[in-house]
Protein backbone atom coordinates (compact mmCIF):
# COMPACT_ATOMS: atom_id res chain seq x y z
CA UNK A 1 0.00 0.00 0.00
CA UNK A 2 2.85 2.39 0.86
CA UNK A 3 4.47 1.78 -2.53
CA UNK A 4 1.16 2.49 -4.25
CA UNK A 5 0.72 5.77 -2.34
CA UNK A 6 4.31 6.80 -3.06
CA UNK A 7 3.84 6.01 -6.76
CA UNK A 8 0.55 7.95 -6.82
CA UNK A 9 2.18 10.92 -5.09
CA UNK A 10 5.09 10.97 -7.58
CA UNK A 11 2.72 10.78 -10.55
CA UNK A 12 0.59 13.63 -9.18
CA UNK A 13 3.62 15.83 -8.57
CA UNK A 14 5.01 15.03 -12.03
CA UNK A 15 1.71 15.94 -13.69
CA UNK A 16 1.53 19.18 -11.73
CA UNK A 17 5.10 20.18 -12.63
CA UNK A 18 4.53 19.32 -16.29
CA UNK A 19 1.27 21.27 -16.38
CA UNK A 20 2.92 24.31 -14.80
CA UNK A 21 5.81 24.34 -17.24
CA UNK A 22 3.42 23.81 -20.18
CA UNK A 23 1.26 26.72 -19.06
CA UNK A 24 4.10 29.23 -19.11
CA UNK A 25 4.88 28.35 -22.73
CA UNK A 26 1.24 28.61 -23.82
CA UNK A 27 0.90 31.96 -22.05
CA UNK A 28 4.12 33.11 -23.74
CA UNK A 29 2.67 32.24 -27.14
CA UNK A 30 -0.89 33.46 -26.77
CA UNK A 31 -1.56 34.76 -23.27
CA UNK A 32 -1.99 38.23 -21.88
CA UNK A 33 0.40 40.21 -19.74
CA UNK A 34 -1.98 39.78 -16.81
CA UNK A 35 -2.01 35.99 -17.24
CA UNK A 36 1.79 35.93 -17.33
CA UNK A 37 2.06 38.19 -14.27
CA UNK A 38 -0.29 35.93 -12.34
CA UNK A 39 1.57 32.82 -13.43
CA UNK A 40 4.96 34.31 -12.54
CA UNK A 41 3.55 35.34 -9.16
CA UNK A 42 2.90 31.68 -8.39
CA UNK A 43 5.86 30.17 -10.29
CA UNK A 44 8.61 32.78 -10.45
CA UNK A 45 11.28 30.47 -11.86
CA UNK A 46 9.06 29.45 -14.76
CA UNK A 47 10.31 32.45 -16.76
CA UNK A 48 13.65 30.66 -17.08
CA UNK A 49 12.27 27.24 -18.04
CA UNK A 50 12.98 25.55 -21.34
CA UNK A 51 10.45 23.47 -23.27
CA UNK A 52 11.31 20.10 -24.86
CA UNK A 53 12.07 21.90 -28.14
CA UNK A 54 14.69 24.05 -26.41
CA UNK A 55 12.73 27.31 -26.45
CA UNK A 56 12.31 29.64 -23.51
CA UNK A 57 9.09 31.56 -22.80
CA UNK A 58 10.82 34.75 -23.99
CA UNK A 59 11.84 33.20 -27.30
CA UNK A 60 8.27 31.99 -27.86
CA UNK A 61 6.72 35.34 -26.95
CA UNK A 62 9.12 37.12 -29.31
CA UNK A 63 8.59 34.61 -32.13
CA UNK A 64 4.79 34.76 -31.88
CA UNK A 65 4.82 38.55 -31.52
CA UNK A 66 3.17 38.47 -28.10
CA UNK A 67 4.47 41.95 -27.46
CA UNK A 68 3.32 42.73 -23.93
CA UNK A 69 4.36 39.33 -22.66
CA UNK A 70 7.75 39.55 -24.38
CA UNK A 71 8.38 42.98 -22.88
CA UNK A 72 7.47 41.68 -19.42
CA UNK A 73 9.65 38.58 -19.75
CA UNK A 74 12.62 40.56 -21.04
CA UNK A 75 12.84 42.23 -17.63
CA UNK A 76 12.43 38.96 -15.71
CA UNK A 77 14.68 36.35 -17.34
CA UNK A 78 18.12 35.50 -16.00
CA UNK A 79 19.72 35.18 -19.44
CA UNK A 80 18.46 37.60 -22.08
CA UNK A 81 20.81 35.88 -24.55
CA UNK A 82 19.70 32.29 -23.96
CA UNK A 83 20.29 30.48 -27.24
CA UNK A 84 18.19 27.46 -28.12
CA UNK A 85 20.57 26.51 -30.90
CA UNK A 86 17.96 27.78 -33.32
CA UNK A 87 18.55 31.27 -32.01
CA UNK A 88 17.86 33.83 -29.32
CA UNK A 89 14.85 35.95 -28.42
CA UNK A 90 16.31 38.77 -30.52
CA UNK A 91 16.47 36.51 -33.57
CA UNK A 92 12.90 35.36 -32.91
CA UNK A 93 11.71 38.98 -32.72
CA UNK A 94 13.52 39.74 -35.99
CA UNK A 95 11.78 36.82 -37.70
CA UNK A 96 8.45 38.06 -36.40
CA UNK A 97 9.30 41.62 -37.42
CA UNK A 98 8.28 43.23 -34.13
CA UNK A 99 10.41 46.36 -33.81
CA UNK A 100 9.09 47.17 -30.33
CA UNK A 101 10.30 43.83 -28.97
CA UNK A 102 13.60 44.19 -30.83
CA UNK A 103 14.26 47.64 -29.36
CA UNK A 104 13.38 46.41 -25.86
CA UNK A 105 15.71 43.42 -26.15
CA UNK A 106 18.51 45.70 -27.35
CA UNK A 107 17.86 48.03 -24.40
CA UNK A 108 18.36 45.17 -21.94
CA UNK A 109 21.64 44.19 -23.61
CA UNK A 110 20.66 41.45 -26.02
CA UNK A 111 23.76 40.30 -27.87
CA UNK A 112 23.43 41.68 -31.39
CA UNK A 113 26.07 39.29 -32.70
CA UNK A 114 24.92 36.01 -31.16
CA UNK A 115 24.54 33.26 -33.73
CA UNK A 116 22.45 30.14 -34.09
CA UNK A 117 23.77 26.66 -34.93
CA UNK A 118 24.17 27.73 -38.56
CA UNK A 119 26.21 30.80 -37.62
CA UNK A 120 23.42 33.19 -38.59
CA UNK A 121 22.92 36.38 -36.58
CA UNK A 122 19.88 38.60 -36.03
CA UNK A 123 21.21 40.93 -38.75
CA UNK A 124 21.50 38.06 -41.21
CA UNK A 125 17.89 37.09 -40.50
CA UNK A 126 16.72 40.67 -40.97
CA UNK A 127 18.51 40.79 -44.32
CA UNK A 128 17.34 37.32 -45.37
CA UNK A 129 13.70 38.32 -44.78
CA UNK A 130 14.23 41.78 -46.37
CA UNK A 131 13.37 43.62 -43.17
CA UNK A 132 15.16 46.83 -44.07
CA UNK A 133 14.08 48.92 -41.09
CA UNK A 134 15.06 46.22 -38.62
CA UNK A 135 18.42 45.70 -40.31
CA UNK A 136 19.08 49.45 -40.09
CA UNK A 137 18.24 49.47 -36.35
CA UNK A 138 20.55 46.51 -35.72
CA UNK A 139 23.39 48.15 -37.65
CA UNK A 140 22.84 51.51 -35.91
CA UNK A 141 22.99 49.74 -32.53
CA UNK A 142 26.28 48.06 -33.42
CA UNK A 143 25.58 44.72 -35.08
CA UNK A 144 28.71 43.40 -36.77
CA UNK A 145 28.16 43.50 -40.54
CA UNK A 146 31.21 41.40 -41.37
CA UNK A 147 30.34 38.20 -39.46
CA UNK A 148 30.04 35.07 -41.59
CA UNK A 149 27.70 32.12 -41.17
CA UNK A 150 28.88 28.51 -41.46
CA UNK A 151 28.60 28.74 -45.25
CA UNK A 152 30.96 31.73 -45.24
CA UNK A 153 28.25 34.24 -46.15
CA UNK A 154 27.89 37.71 -44.66
CA UNK A 155 24.73 39.77 -44.40
CA UNK A 156 25.92 41.68 -47.48
CA UNK A 157 26.17 38.42 -49.43
CA UNK A 158 22.57 37.65 -48.49
CA UNK A 159 21.38 41.15 -49.45
CA UNK A 160 23.05 40.82 -52.85
CA UNK A 161 21.54 37.35 -53.36
CA UNK A 162 18.10 38.80 -52.51
CA UNK A 163 18.76 41.69 -54.91
CA UNK A 164 17.93 44.10 -52.09
CA UNK A 165 19.68 47.25 -53.23
CA UNK A 166 18.77 49.25 -50.14
CA UNK A 167 20.32 46.71 -47.79
CA UNK A 168 23.28 46.11 -50.09
CA UNK A 169 24.14 49.80 -49.97
CA UNK A 170 23.60 49.97 -46.21
CA UNK A 171 25.77 46.93 -45.54
CA UNK A 172 28.53 47.97 -47.95
CA UNK A 173 29.23 51.23 -46.10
Amino acid sequence: MKKYLLFYFIVCISIQVFAQSSDVFEIARNGTVLQMQEFIGKHSESVNSINPGGSSPLILAAYYGNEGTALLLSDKVKDINYNSGRGTALMAAVMNGNLTIIKKLISVNADLNASDNEGKTALMYAVYFNKNEIAKVLIDKGANKSLKDKEGKTALDVARFNKNTTLSILLDQ
